[in-house]
């Protein structure tokens, strides 16, 4: 269309009629809301984009340049009558490009939020999609700098002081008598008047400066007439600094949520009545995976929207009376024998998209109860933008540029003015303390993997990939029965190095210490002493030690003298001696060991009790299978399948290319058919009022626009007609708010009551 079309558009509908099949696909692309359900007309598509809800929704991912013009238009009466660009122009007073302000005026467009070129004219929700005062930006003073702030703060007294905060905590408009003239100058608004901690807006009414509220929140002062993006103060590190440091917290993260896993799977964790994990649970989880309370409250988070972990009954382990348990999932052993990449791809993928705050976990609600992890009061819909903001700030930086917290919380909040109160600087640094501790940030920079993670999540896994050290296939075993691994192991090593020792501790370089539990263990896999003297020999670039040889065969020489098998339980030894001291132990009562034979014993427990007996006995039992086989008893922990539940949030699905013109056309088609029909649908009685509900609606709509008093014929409840003279306020929902100016109250009434709808003046 030509720029004059857009001006000579008397209301939405015609203006919408006007654009372009692929213009339209782009308003529905970027106001999804508008889609559901699918609109039959552009008379339909411009009723919704009026109502108040959709334009707020619609203004989320406004800047701060857009809402301003926004707020300039609406200061014109632009809701009411065309605005002519010049006005604006003249109004923004170069403080900002006319290419700038060209290029959000177009975005506004994109949205329908306003209309027209050389005379503007906006939707009249869009006058509540401004976060501040209308008008703030014409009185606005930029000379209260963070300097001159804190200075004037620092003159005030504890009243004066106390009045500032109570306006930060709530509006910052303020009601008060002592804003008159005449009023005593050592009163504390008159006194903050004066210092200009406080705006005069009339004789009743004060307000806040946006400076003096962000410096009294400890947030980093801005100037409110700022019509281009902060510039932040960079730091330059090496990007292979950035990806090393990225890849270790991967690895740590990895290895920290095997360990929770596990433990889970050992001892499921029972759920609480209100949903979520207890914080005794979290403690006794942190306690036997040497982690503090908050990274376990994180990595739960996280497992859970990876499904690795779940609510329900496990297939194993003891229930009892409790009905849910926190468990491991079937899912968590795919997990686990993926590689590092992939595994922290589903971590990192499943955060940046997590409904949820884990760091509000421990914090007290409004009841003063702890939040719980995994609770529902940790849940937030806004988590996943306010996360793709900050890291968004990081992202438009050259790679290995590093930004300070209070310069990220500028720029997103400059970018997303109407998202301000969630991007102060602790909600911001905690974000970013999060997706340090993931890897997608390191050393205060975007890494590799974490761009990729934000353009493209597919190649995720690959960049991680190439940023991981390459695992290596040797160990150095040391004289203290201690192993070091100075990387990261190839997956077959790092496996049977688990199996024969325990982590002691972990980062670069992992160590591990061998004993005489770890080696039984291994034993119990199904390992013999020639395969692990083969282990360390074959992948230690130290010598073994003589100790460790000794400890090996001392312990395997112990090792499954005794045999237990299913009988429910069988004890079976070749030295007749030996089962007989197991026979006269104290464990033999417990387990109700019975002799068959001189080298052979029974009992009715199973055999994983068994072997417990045994070994708390002082004894070291191998299990065998019907053949005689070694076999591997060890426990493989309890898994739950995960339920299906529905998420308490939905957002709209953005439609594909092909859903977007098929729906464009038929709103085409579904107004040229209306149109045909026009006549009919909005006959005109003789009292001069209109009929059908189409015509009703769009004249309801249209008087709501321009603010026009109506007479309106209405049925109610009872099956009483009236007639009443009405200022409408909006329609949407079903129903028209309107103002009775006679009764001084606002009236809702039900559209399908509606008999008759006439415009007065």
């Amino acid at each position: 269309m030509t720029d004059n079309e857009g001006d000579r558009a008397d209301s939405l509908t015609e203006w919408l009629s006007s654009r372009s099949d692929d213009e339209l696909a782009e308003l529905l692309r970027l106001r999804p809301d508008l889609t559901i359900p699918p609109p039959p007309t552009l008379d339909v598509l411009a009723g919704r984009s009026h109502q108040r809800a959709s334009v707020l929704r619609a203004a989320e991912d406004l800047d701060t340049l857009c809402l301003t013009v926004l707020e300039l238009l609406a200061h014109e009466g632009g809701d009411t009558d065309p605005v002519p660009r010049s006005r604006l122009d003249e109004l923004v007073d170069k403080r900002a490009t006319k290419k700038a302000v060209d290029a959000a005026l177009a975005l506004l467009r994109t949205r329908a939020l306003i209309r027209g070129t050389t005379s503007l004219t906006m939707v009249a929700a869009a006058r509540d999609a401004v976060p501040w005062r209308v008008g703030r930006f014409l009185d606005a003073d930029s000379g209260l700098t963070a300097e001159v702030v804190a200075d004037k703060l620092a003159a005030v007294d504890d009243r004066s002081r106390d009045l500032l905060t109570t306006l930060t905590r709530s509006s910052s408009i303020g009601r008060t008598r002592d804003a008159a003239p005449g009023t005593p100058a050592d009163r504390p608004v008159q006194q903050l008047l004066a210092s200009g901690l406080l705006t005069w807006l009339d004789d009743n009414t004060v307000e806040l400066p946006p400076q003096v509220s962000q410096a009294l929140r400890g947030e980093p002062v801005t100037d409110p007439l700022a019509l281009t993006p902060p510039t932040p103060s960079t730091q330059q590190v090496k990007v292979a600094d950035v990806d090393a440091a990225a890849a270790g917290e991967a690895l740590e993260l990895l290895r920290q949520s095997e360990n929770i896993l596990a433990a889970l799977g050992r001892t499921p964790a029972p759920a609480l009545k209100a949903g979520g994990l207890g914080v005794r649970e979290i403690r006794r989880i942190g306690k036997s995976t040497d982690l503090d309370e908050a990274r376990v409250g994180l990595l739960l988070e996280l497992l859970s929207a990876a499904g690795l972990v779940a609510v329900g009954l496990p297939d194993s382990g003891p229930a009892g009376d409790i009905d849910d348990l926190w468990a491991p999932t079937p899912t968590a052993d795919a997990w686990l024998t993926a590689g590092p990449d992939r595994r922290w791809a589903a971590l990192a993928g499943g955060w940046l998209d997590l409904a949820r705050v884990p760091w509000l976990i421990g914090m007290r609600d409004s009841n003063d109860k702890p939040i719980a992890a995994l609770s529902d009061e940790a849940r937030s819909a806004a988590a996943p933008r306010d996360r793709r903001v900050v890291l968004s700030v990081l992202a438009d930086l050259p790679s290995g540029r590093a930004a300070a917290t209070e310069d990220v919380v500028r720029i997103a909040t400059w970018r997303r003015p109407r998202l301000a109160g969630r991007l102060g600087v602790g909600p911001v640094s905690r974000y970013l303390a999060e997706a340090t501790t993931l890897g997608i940030v390191g050393r205060g920079a975007l890494s590799t993997p974490g761009r990729a993670l934000l353009s493209d999540p597919d190649t995720a896994a690959a960049a991680m990939n190439r940023v991981l050290p390459d695992p290596i296939d040797y160990v150095l075993v040391q004289a203290d029965l201690t192993v070091v691994a100075p990387g990261p192991l190839t997956p077959e090593l790092a496996q049977r190095m688990a199996a024969v020792a325990d982590i002691e501790s972990a980062g670069a370089a992992t160590m591990y210490r061998v004993d005489e539990k770890t080696l039984r263990r291994a034993l119990d896999g199904g390992s013999t002493a020639a395969e692990i003297h083969s282990l360390f020999g074959v992948h230690s670039r130290t010598p073994v030690p003589q100790a460790l040889t000794y400890l090996i065969d001392d312990v395997a020489r112990r090792h499954g003298r005794l045999r237990a098998g299913v009988a429910s339980s069988f004890v079976r030894c070749e030295d007749p001696a030996l089962l007989a001291e197991v026979l006269s132990s104290p464990a033999a009562e417990a387990l109700a060991l019975r002799a068959l034979a001189p080298t052979v014993a029974v009992s009715q427990a199973p055999l994983a009790d068994v072997l417990a007996g045994l070994r708390t006995a002082g004894f070291a039992p191998a299990g065998e299978d019907s053949s005689g086989t070694i076999v591997d008893v060890r426990e493989r922990g309890a898994r739950v399948v995960p339920r299906r539940g529905r998420s308490p949030y939905r957002t709209p699905a953005v439609p594909t290319d092909e859903q977007l013109g098929r729906l464009v056309s038929e709103m085409r088609a579904g107004t040229k058919a209306g149109d045909v029909r026009r006549s009919e649908r909005e006959r005109v009685r003789s009292d001069g009022t209109r009929a059908s509900g189409a015509a009703t609606i769009a004249l309801l709509q249209r008087a709501a626009v321009s603010r026009s008093p109506i007479s309106i014929g209405y049925v109610d409840a009872a099956g009483v007609s009236s007639n009443r003279v009405v200022e409408p306020v909006g329609v949407g929902g079903g129903q028209l708010d309107a103002w009775d100016a006679d009764a001084g109250v606002m009236r809702h009434f039900t559209l399908h009551r509606i008999t008759s709808v006439a415009l007065l003046g």
